[in-house]
């Protein structure tokens, strides 16, 4: 039996800005709506799936076990809404787009992100390159790629800032450094931001350093940090669960702030990155 108020498109939206932003009164403020209308909605669609989707108290609000499943439930529902009603309406975008992100952001939510994009355009090629920072500069000025999404120095100056992050140094819970021992650097190949400010701030500080691992993509970081090879710099909020933060502890100099921003191609198609950017704006990458 159709159950209307599960795949009702309101309620499900405002669920997605709960569920992402874990907060009603963000959600709210996200939406354009009140509060309590959002509580309302929430209530109508636990209702609809019999289910509990979100525990909140005064601390925090979190969602259940229902409610992962119906996040993903409601991302493919409404991006298959969104395409329907697109190519009904004989609106669908069409064309190629070639979009590139920095490599660290796959451990962040821009997969899922483009996903749902390629539901919702279905008739948009999308033509993904993954690499570090600045081979993707270099390729958007030389108009081969249409949009990037890269890490860059803050305040570059560059395109439409998305986010920021601080960058710390990351190791194992246990890594110790003695005194005077050189510091063991898992860094990307040249040329790579990290790497630099990583550089910088060492021989600012006045440190002795040494290099344990090149590596020209993340899991080649993470494998490393994993192995107990060194420290790497990187952003802080996307810090696996088994890895943390050691700067403070090992006495390391603070490496300061980057940004995550998104750099089009002017002479690219205009309605495709549109969309692109918005989607990647509208959505939280923790």
């Amino acid at each position: 039996m159709y159950a209307r108020g599960v795949f009702d498109p309101d309620l499900l939206a405002t669920f997605l800005a709960v569920a992402e932003t874990r907060s009603f009164t963000r959600a709210a403020e996200r939406l354009g709506l009140s509060q309590p209308t959002v509580s309302q909605h929430i209530a109508r669609l636990e209702r609809s799936a019999g289910r509990v989707l979100v525990d909140r108290d005064t601390r925090q609000v979190r969602l259940t076990d229902n409610g992962d499943a119906m996040a993903g439930f409601a991302r493919s529902i409404l991006a298959a809404h969104a395409a329907a009603d697109s190519y009904f309406s004989g609106t669908a975008m069409r064309g190629r787009l070639r979009f590139g992100a920095a490599d660290d952001l796959a451990i962040t939510q821009l997969p899922s992100i483009l996903r749902d994009f390629r539901q919702s355009h279905p008739q948009i090629n999308l033509e993904l390159t993954v690499s570090q920072s600045a081979p993707l500069s270099r390729r958007l000025k030389a108009g081969q790629l249409d949009l990037i999404f890269i890490k860059q120095a803050f305040g570059a100056g560059e395109g439409d800032r998305v986010s920021t992050d601080d960058m710390v140094w990351m190791g194992l819970d246990k890594t110790e450094l003695g005194p005077g021992e050189p510091v063991p650097l898992i860094a990307y190949q040249d040329p790579s931001i990290s790497r630099r400010m990583a550089i910088d701030a060492l021989e600012t500080a006045g440190r002795v350093w040494r290099i344990t691992c090149n590596t020209r993509e993340v899991n080649g970081v993470l494998a490393a940090v994993r192995a107990g090879l060194g420290v790497a710099p990187f952003p802080r909020t996307m810090i696996p669960n088994d890895l943390v933060k050691v700067t403070n502890r090992l006495g390391l100099p603070e490496l300061g702030q980057v940004e995550f921003s998104l750099l089009a191609n002017p002479r690219a198609a205009a309605e495709p990155v549109a969309a692109l950017s918005r989607a990647i704006m509208g959505r939280t990458l923790r």
